[in-house]
């Protein structure tokens, strides 16, 4: 996963300790994240299903790590953000009852496979060949039991929270308790993410060589 860190940078994170607090972000940061484990070579992604869970193996390290406040992405019941990866779409691969398995949205960049039963987002994949991110699938770590995963690194898309029903006078609790998360709040992606897309752009365009 050297590429993609050098990408999106911050992949062995850091240990996070955080006082509590009444602003809640998604559990798997409320109360701290533990970093990378070194070597870390993947695991099982599992749904929710009590039978027959839908079982997804990532053969590789996540990266781009991060909590995310658009209203596409999968959470758990509860959460105010959800919590998102990527790996190369090679590392992806299901095991286990993808009969189950349905694009959310066939309209959508993002092609979401999600469990016909419980509805948890499986993987996400991009098959626009000219899309910037093209070859990345987004997986949602904490549908693993492995520890060891890249821990969040940003958040993405802060604002869109109100469009879920986010009170917009408790916006300011939000992005300071991110940043007391170690969690710097962006209403886009990450800024190296966003130069990611722009050169993408650009070299399409000619503007830079390719």
């Amino acid at each position: 996963m050297s590429f993609l860190s050098g990408i999106f940078g911050g992949a062995d994170g850091k240990p996070s300790a955080p006082p509590p607090s009444s602003v809640k972000i998604h559990p798997q940061v409320d109360n701290g994240y533990a970093p990378a484990q070194p070597g870390f070579a993947g695991g099982t992604l599992s749904c929710h299903c009590k039978s027959n869970p839908v079982k997804v193996r990532i053969s590789a390290q996540s990266a781009h790590n991060h909590v995310c406040g658009c209203t596409k992405c999968w959470k758990p019941a509860g959460a105010v953000f959800s919590q998102i990866a990527v790996v190369p779409k090679e590392a992806v691969s299901v095991v286990a009852n993808g009969d189950k398995l349905q694009i959310v949205n066939p309209a959508a960049p993002i092609q979401r496979y999600a469990c016909k039963d419980c509805g948890v987002h499986m993987y996400g994949r991009i098959e626009n060949t000219e899309h910037p991110l093209y070859g990345l699938d987004f997986i949602h770590t904490e549908l693993s039991n492995e520890d060891g995963w890249s821990p969040p690194e940003f958040a993405a898309f802060v604002s869109s929270i109100i469009e879920s029903g986010y009170p917009p006078a408790k916006m300011d609790d939000v992005r300071a308790r991110l940043r007391e998360l170690g969690l710097e709040p962006y209403d886009a992606l990450s800024p190296p993410i966003m130069d990611l897309i722009a050169t993408h752009t650009a070299k399409k365009n000619g503007v830079l060589a390719a």
